[in-house]
């Protein structure tokens, strides 16, 4: 269970470093003014105003350098985007930026889109009143939910347009697939039963894949296990081969190799900046 509750959010001022981290939700930040750097499994990145980082459940990250730089977070629990929130994935800006990007191969879940600077701005604002009707002692789900979509929306229309080559529509094969793969991805699926239960060649359905995910569903799959594998490391005392086990990677030395080629740490490691992260909240 996310600690804070399904969806969180605030407005912080950094001027100390934050330590790497692991964390099993997903994570919006938006820069604001200020300096810092942030650092990921492919290096440190000079931060600067209008940057939003997304980083999906099983990424990690942390901050350097920072002097006095506004970042505001919203985040989402792994089980809500699967649930109350699933929906935003038929939204074709929404899909881009917090599916697409960040599960796109070698992103290790991360992905660094500009908006400008009024976007940011107002972006930043919106999460500050986010933050305060999370805080009231009187449940608003339904104003929560109204600023959550509002902040995506307005860094989606904050960002460059959509090339030319994203699909606007989801194709019903890929989001059925996308729907099988989600539901079981434990199951030991293979490309040719895939396409035979939506009546399309293999080699079409993996291009459609490609068209509208920017991954194989192969690849898919594979981004899946990982982040249903994080969460169990980081809420789970399970030990590491058993979590392979649980998200369909029976053999433990290929599930740590995979695991690692596709979040940037062993498990072990993940496990252990999780509830470093978890002790700092406690």
């Amino acid at each position: 269970m996310f600690a804070r509750g399904p969806i969180w959010g605030g407005v912080h001022q950094l001027s100390a470093d934050v330590d790497l981290h692991a964390h099993d939700f997903l994570e919006i930040a938006v820069i604001g003014v200020g300096r810092g750097r942030h650092v990921t499994s492919r290096g440190e990145h000079e931060l600067r105003r209008g940057e939003v980082v997304i980083l999906r459940p099983g990424a990690w990250h942390g901050f350097r350098g920072c002097a006095d730089l506004t970042v505001a977070n919203c985040c989402l629990s792994a089980q809500a985007l699967r649930t109350e929130l699933a929906a935003l994935y038929d939204f074709r800006m929404l899909r881009r930026m917090l599916w697409t990007e960040p599960m796109a191969s070698g992103a290790h879940g991360v992905a660094v889109v500009t908006v400008d600077q009024i976007a940011a701005e107002e972006a930043i604002a919106e999460i500050g009143q986010f933050a305060r009707d999370l805080a009231t002692a009187q449940a608003r789900p339904g104003r929560v939910l109204g600023r959550l979509v509002t902040v995506l929306g307005i860094l989606a229309d904050g960002r460059d347009p959509e090339p030319a080559t994203v699909k606007s529509v989801m194709q019903p094969a890929v989001a059925a697939t996308v729907a099988r793969l989600e539901a079981n991805p434990a199951e030991q699926w293979r490309l040719d039963d895939l396409a035979r239960a939506v009546n399309l060649d293999p080699a079409y359905l993996g291009r459609l894949f490609v068209q509208h995910i920017g991954l194989t569903p192969m690849g898919f799959l594979a981004r899946v296990r990982a982040e249903r594998a994080a969460t169990l490391l980081a809420q789970s005392t399970l030990p590491t081969a058993q979590v392979g086990a649980a998200v369909g990677w029976d053999d433990p030395t290929y599930f740590a190799r995979r695991f690692r080629t596709l979040v940037g740490l062993t498990p072990s490691e993940y496990r252990r900046r999780s509830r470093a992260v978890a002790t700092q909240h406690s």
